[in-house]
């Protein structure tokens, strides 16, 4: 059987923006934040959502969210926003964090959204028990 070939990220590093994000070797994306200033959401949220747009299989994405310090609440409704799109589907998120108010902040979205059969989520202190929960077979229901 041929393997898959992996679609382009379509990213462009922007130096004016606090996050960077490369593929996974599953197909998924690994996003890292620095920053959750309202150009850096706008710009995640854009780029998330062209994605969506042709998104074709199961999904694992990785979000380090380990060097921020807070989430604004702008950040929060754009990550609702994101998360509840009607495209959202089959994608299971595994969020990095180890502040505090991160991980409230994080909480609060996980419990705002509502979109059936879109983001599997769970919130981890540790990349690699982060990655070992992405690894699971995708079948699988948390």
């Amino acid at each position: 059987m041929a393997e898959e070939k992996i679609k382009p990220l379509n990213w462009q590093a922007d130096p004016n923006v606090g996050y960077t994000v490369v593929r996974r070797p599953d197909g998924g994306m690994h996003f890292t934040f620095k920053d959750n200033s309202r150009s850096t959401m706008e710009h995640w949220r854009a780029f998330a959502l062209d994605h969506l747009l042709d998104s074709d299989r199961l999904t694992r994405n990785l979000y380090d969210l380990r060097q921020l310090d807070d989430i604004s609440e702008e950040a929060v409704q754009y990550a609702v926003e994101v998360n509840n799109d009607p495209s959202v589907r089959n994608i299971r998120m595994a969020v990095v964090a180890t502040n505090e108010k991160v991980i409230k902040a994080m909480r609060k979205i996980g419990g705002l959204t509502t979109a059936p059969g879109g983001v599997e989520f769970a919130l981890f202190a540790d990349m690699d028990e982060a990655e070992t929960w992405l690894n699971r077979p995708l079948t699988i229901v948390s």
